[in-house]
């Protein structure tokens, strides 16, 4: 039987997770292994020496496995060696905070679920949800209530972005799909299809005494406002649903100059 699995990287007590998982009971088999805790900003980091313990446990009538490891770890494992067949899609989310511009994509450790997925061939989205630049700020009630109607919401606009891909068939030539959407965002909020823009994140931490450094991000992010009108960013930044089809990374060309140059035949 086939069925989806869902992630994240903001482990089991995410606020965001059972109702991604209701929504997406709608459209059939529901699978999940998450982290046992918060595992953000891993990327695709994969476990090596450690032993991952994985607990089996029931939320508000829904089995999770939490695995004591990393999102990627939690995609493999359920891919490969919990649940006896691979899924037909990775949904790793909801995020809580978005993953725009090449900076977050690379960092974040729900992307990294997602890749996982495209390694072992299981097409993958990857759902994202926040404000551009006021990544502390929004977050301080949404996360500290599980009832929040931020959450209801992003579930069902996720869900739906997933419904419409298993309806037309996830493209052959994208590897995953990265959908970053704002806050307050419903299910009538317009839907771009977008690009990643090639953006960086400034200062991630700050001094909290002599020799110790903590994370301590804001949110800011560098050269966001020369960001084309169709990137993942300006889209989001202007209240609507930024879908954006990933390709990992494949060659890039170079020039004939450059290449003869470097070659030697």
């Amino acid at each position: 039987m086939s069925y989806i699995l869902v992630t994240n990287d903001d482990g089991v007590d995410s606020p965001a997770l059972l109702p991604l998982i209701h929504e997406l009971s709608a459209l059939g088999a529901v699978r999940v292994a998450v982290p046992s805790t918060e595992r953000s900003w891993i990327g695709k980091a994969i476990s090596r020496w450690d032993e991952l313990a994985v607990t089996k446990l029931v939320r508000d009538g829904i089995e999770i496995f939490a695995v004591d490891g990393y999102p990627a770890d939690c995609t493999n494992l359920a891919v490969h060696s919990l649940f006896g067949e691979p899924p037909e899609l990775v949904v790793s989310g909801v995020n809580i905070g978005l993953n725009v511009g090449l900076g977050f994509f690379l960092s974040s450790g729900t992307i990294g679920a997602a890749m996982e997925g495209w390694i072992a061939g299981v097409a993958a989205i990857a759902l994202s949800v926040g404000r551009v630049g006021e990544d502390r700020h929004w977050k301080q009630d949404a996360v500290a209530n599980p009832s929040h109607p931020v959450w209801k919401r992003a579930a069902r606009v996720g869900a739906d972005v997933v419904r419409t891909l298993r309806e037309t068939g996830f493209p052959d030539d994208v590897d995953l799909i990265s959908v970053n959407y704002p806050s307050d965002a419903e299910l009538e909020t317009p839907r771009v299809l977008t690009e990643l823009a090639v953006v960086g994140y400034d200062r991630l931490f700050r001094r909290a005494r002599e020799g110790v450094y903590v994370h301590d991000f804001d949110g800011a992010l560098r050269d966001i406002e020369s960001v084309p009108a169709q990137s993942d960013i300006a889209v989001v930044r202007s209240g609507r649903v930024s879908i954006t089809p990933i390709r990992l990374a494949h060659t890039a060309q170079v020039s004939k100059l450059l290449r003869a140059r470097l070659e030697r035949v």
